[in-house]
């Protein structure tokens, strides 16, 4: 990685604004459910903590819109913080406005504050120079480690990097690290695992990775699509009707790469999208009218599996199954079992594969679980990430 890190840096004495991603899910009662994102920030946190720095951490929580609402309040945030931490992390009440400069005005080193939401300001996803410049003068170093929306060019994920000196932060280098090594210098055969609903959603990464992989596995409901571009019925299938040309590109594209590419050659099929549904596994040559296909089938998943076995670089973008209803997981399920067993670099790119590792608890199995669902697939893709982009250079 050609960027600077926060190694590369002076802190002492310094107060830095520190970008992460706490867009964290919560219940109704605004317990935080999943803080995996939290406790990845940790050691950039630490980190300057230890070295003196005065850390003011800085955040969006869901879509609030530009406006102040209660329930986006980072303040479950800050609690968390000041358990994982060990010590008392102060929540400003606003981003730019008095409580903010007041909290960060006589800082001490090894003190944390964290601002408010930055999106209940409008100017966020603007990315307005005017909010971001003051959003700067609170501090004297940038740090990003927001990986997961490094991808958007908002004020405080690029734009405030026009007026401080910037770096990136550890979370960021690790992904940085992991998922361009697999992609630059894999060591082989590099297998994909590409999941999730659409087509559409993936042409980007299909393409790029048809320029790198020795295999590409296809499961999810974007299966549908290529099936019905291959003629065959695919019932009530989620299935993009305007992408059977390009399905079938892909296909000759992957022969003509001499990539071995995957499709289902089974499918588990249920009566109606609700988790009790009646269902059955079915040729994917042989959907019944009126049913919908959920999840591979036992066959596709042995072979996937066999598939699996010699990789050695194995990444993984997409369920593979309405894993959320446990009757259609099961494709999901063994899929992550497997890489659990395979002597290989297993990545996990992020948003759902993430969550459905979790749901299994076999997280710790894996070499690298990314925390960014959009910001991974467009990096696999091969994209510029702003977030990334305006940092300093070594």
């Amino acid at each position: 990685m050609n960027k600077k890190t926060v190694r590369d840096i002076d802190v002492k004495g310094k107060k830095v604004l520190v970008r992460c991603d706490f867009n964290v899910p919560q219940d109704e009662q605004g317990n935080i459910t999943d803080t995996r994102r939290i406790v990845a920030s940790l050691p950039t946190i630490n980190y300057l903590i230890e070295n003196g720095a005065k850390v003011i951490l800085c955040s969006h929580l869901g879509r609030p819109k530009g406006e102040v609402k209660k329930e986006f309040s980072l303040e479950p945030v800050a609690k968390e913080l000041s358990k994982q931490l060990n010590k008392d992390v102060k929540l400003a009440n606003d981003i730019i406005g008095e409580s903010a400069k007041e909290l960060t005005a006589n800082m001490k080193e090894g003190e944390v504050v964290l601002l408010e939401n930055v999106r209940f300001d409008k100017r966020e996803e603007e990315n307005s120079p005017e909010f971001a410049k003051e959003l700067a003068s609170l501090a004297e170093v940038y740090v990003n480690d927001a990986f997961g929306t490094s991808h958007r060019a908002h004020a405080s994920t690029a734009g405030v990097a026009d007026y401080l000196p910037s770096a990136a932060g550890f979370l960021i280098e690790k992904e940085l690290e992991f998922m361009g090594n697999a992609l630059e210098n894999p060591q082989r055969p590099f297998v994909a695992i590409l999941g999730g609903k659409k087509v559409s959603d993936k042409i980007g990464v299909i393409n790029a990775l048809l320029e790198k992989v020795d295999t590409l596995i296809i499961g999810g409901a974007m299966a549908y699509t290529f099936f019905k571009a291959q003629g065959y019925e695919v019932g009530n299938s989620i299935c993009e009707l305007d992408k059977l040309d390009l399905a079938l590109e892909l296909m000759e594209k992957a022969k003509q790469k001499g990539v071995k590419l995957l499709l289902p050659v089974d499918t588990k099929v249920g009566k109606e999208f609700d988790k009790d549904t009646e269902s059955k596994i079915v040729k994917c040559t042989e959907i019944p009218e009126g049913w919908e296909g959920f999840d591979i089938g036992t066959e596709t998943i042995e072979i996937y599996k066999k598939e699996l076995e010699n990789a050695k670089t194995i990444v993984w973008n997409g369920p593979l199954g309405l894993f959320e209803f446990d009757q259609f997981a099961i494709g999901t399920n063994e899929i992550a079992k497997k890489l659990a067993t395979v002597d290989a670099i297993t990545i996990i790119g992020g948003g759902d594969s993430a969550a459905a590792i979790e749901k299994i608890g076999l997280s710790d199995k894996m070499t690298h679980i990314s925390t960014g669902g959009g910001a991974s697939l467009e990096f696999l893709e091969g994209k510029k990430l702003p977030g990334i982009e305006c940092l300093q250079d070594k």
